[in-house]
């Protein structure tokens, strides 16, 4: 059963030729780093940025379950501290969640972006050989003839594309989570810097 299966491994990787090892790898990497991004892009609580405000002011021992929970809980201890200029002190303390939002965004753009021109390289290639082939009249010895080459030719590029949609449907759904956690915490610097906390409250 095993064999079987690496013989199949085989036998897809010589229908598209060279180029089938960097696509696979492609799809493995691209896979990975989507599954790293999803985990690293959560908000936590689904309460609204002034609820977890209000909340981590009264108790600051709650659970931090994400980013926003995260950058809740740190405004809010940053403001009981009573610092002078505290914009610029949230501002500097929510830089550290640039680096999980971002992360393998531009690596995922550029694999989206390589894969489909990786199987046109494919099957430009696989053309030539067809034609080649077909130069000396040695397609037309082989199963499928000058079709049967041609369907190879072309199978690279349906594997760049296979890679490259999915990725760049689950990707966008990331950067539009991402965008809405950029947007949330700067409404909680706002919120911080414009009104007193519960506990300050006259």
């Amino acid at each position: 059963m095993f064999n079987e299966h690496i013989n199949n491994i085989q036998e897809f990787i010589e229908v598209g030729g060279f180029i089938m090892p960097p696509l696979i790898a492609l799809t493995i990497l691209l896979w990975y780093a989507l599954g790293h991004r999803f985990s690293l892009l959560k908000r936590g609580s689904k309460r609204s940025v002034r609820e977890l405000i209000n909340l981590y002011a009264k108790d600051p021992s709650r659970p931090v379950r994400g980013i926003v929970d995260s950058a809740a809980a740190r405004g809010v201890a940053i403001n009981k501290q009573n610092q002078v200029n505290i914009r610029k002190h949230l501002d500097d303390s929510f830089n550290d969640f640039r680096e999980p939002l971002n992360k393998y965004s531009r690596f995922l753009v550029t694999v989206v972006g390589i894969a489909p021109l990786a199987g046109l390289l494919g099957t430009v290639t696989g053309m030539i050989e067809t034609f080649d082939s077909l130069g000396d009249m040695a397609m037309f010895t082989q199963t499928g003839g000058i079709a049967g080459g041609i369907s190879q030719a072309l199978f690279t590029t349906q594997m760049g594309l296979a890679i490259a949609i999915p990725g760049l449907i689950v990707e966008r759904l990331l950067k539009k989570r991402q965008t809405h956690m950029e947007i949330e915490l700067a409404q909680i610097k706002d919120i911080l810097c414009s009104e007193p906390l519960p506990e300050n409250r006259v």
